[in-house]
């Protein structure tokens, strides 16, 4: 049995977006729903005044100008973003989606929904004042490190080569973290989101190939093992891959020479859930709830280089991508556990449910 207009247009507007409907090549508003005037604060009557190109409500030009564009092609989906002014006078940001179809008596009309911007844009801006926050953190003790480190080196004249050797250690790791945040913290690079389109998806098996690829330049065996996988999870990618490396980058370190690292993905709670295993002495049950805190370094980190502050950016690189990271239950080694939503087959994110937390576990 068909399905009622009235009762399409309700489903299309439930998620709170504007439905319209405009004839062509007349222009003419056909439909446009009550919640444009909830939002915007205009009669409906002010759509079809903006597509006509009238100076009565300016603030809605630029809608009107896209709409009227012919910048729609039949049966193509375009999205395209707006900025207007509410009847309050106060930007309102808008993205429009489009398609052109063709009426049962052969007339075409112009059909989609107006999405209101102004939550993604306030959850854009908590997620650079969070890579802000970031930055400060770490740059302020690790500027510290490094004028500490410049003046040792700069009066260790009568010291033992191993103690230089140390200062150089130091000031390197210094010097890579410094550049890590350049390359993923800066301000420079937080004000190119939504100015410049970056990749947002990786595909899961893409990712685990970076991290086997990892593994097996530092001369080590790398043991794969994935399962089905969904073709991608969305996020920045070069932040997802730091995630992994970080995680690698701790195996590696912490398990014998020669010893293999295995890395595993699978799907789980509609998601997929990395894992990184070692053959090293694992982490002490005493240290395992601390081991993501800014600068902890446990037992097994004494006279190894490292800041403390890999799992600790690695688990805030995982929760703005609204995954876990959580140390899990493994003998002869440690294992680390990095959960990630994936897209569905409507291209949606599924997050985790608000009872999962990122915070350290060891339960399987």
């Amino acid at each position: 049995m068909p399905v009622p207009s009235e009762q399409f247009r309700t489903i299309a507007e439930l998620a709170g977006d504007i439905g319209f409907s405009i004839d062509l090549p007349s222009h003419t508003v056909r439909y446009v729903s009550p919640s444009f005037s909830e939002l915007l604060g205009y009669p409906a009557g002010a759509l079809q005044a903006a597509l006509a190109g009238s100076g009565a409500h300016a603030d809605l030009g630029a809608l009107g100008a896209y709409l009227a564009s012919g910048a729609h092609t039949p049966g193509a989906r375009s999205v395209h973003d707006v900025e207007v002014c509410n009847a309050d006078g106060h930007p309102v940001g808008l993205q429009v989606i489009a398609t052109v179809m063709r009426n049962e008596d052969g007339s075409s009309a112009l059909v989609g929904q107006l999405r209101d911007l102004t939550q993604q844009r306030a959850h854009v801006a908590d997620q650079r004042r969070f890579a802000s926050m970031l930055n400060h953190e770490f740059r302020t003790p690790l500027a510290t490190i490094d004028g500490a480190v410049q003046r040792l080196e700069a009066t260790s004249h009568g010291a033992d080569d191993p103690t230089r050797q140390r200062y150089r250690k130091i000031a390197v790791a210094a010097d890579r973290l410094i550049a890590m945040l350049d390359e993923y913290l800066s301000p420079d690079r937080m004000a190119t989101i939504g100015k410049v389109r970056q990749p947002n998806t990786i595909a899961p098996r893409d990712l685990l190939e970076v991290g086997a690829k990892q593994v097996r330049e530092a001369g080590r065996e790398a043991a794969l093992d994935a399962n089905e996988l969904p073709p991608a999870l969305r996020g920045e990618p070069e932040g997802l891959r730091l995630a992994l490396k970080v995680l690698v980058d701790n195996a590696l370190l912490f398990s014998p020479p020669g010893t293999r690292v295995a890395l595993g993905a699978r799907r789980s709670g509609g998601g997929v859930e990395f894992t990184v295993r070692d053959e090293g002495p694992g982490v002490p049950a005493d240290e395992a709830p601390r081991i993501f805190d800014k600068g902890y370094r446990g037992r097994n980190a004494q006279g190894l280089p490292g800041s403390g502050l890999g799992l600790y950016m690695a688990r805030s690189i995982v929760d703005v991508h609204g995954g876990m990271l959580r140390l899990g239950a493994h003998d002869g080694g440690a294992e680390f556990r990095l959960w990630l939503p994936a897209l569905d087959n409507g291209g949606q994110q599924r997050l985790a449910s608000s009872s999962a937390s990122s915070d350290n576990r060891t339960d399987e």
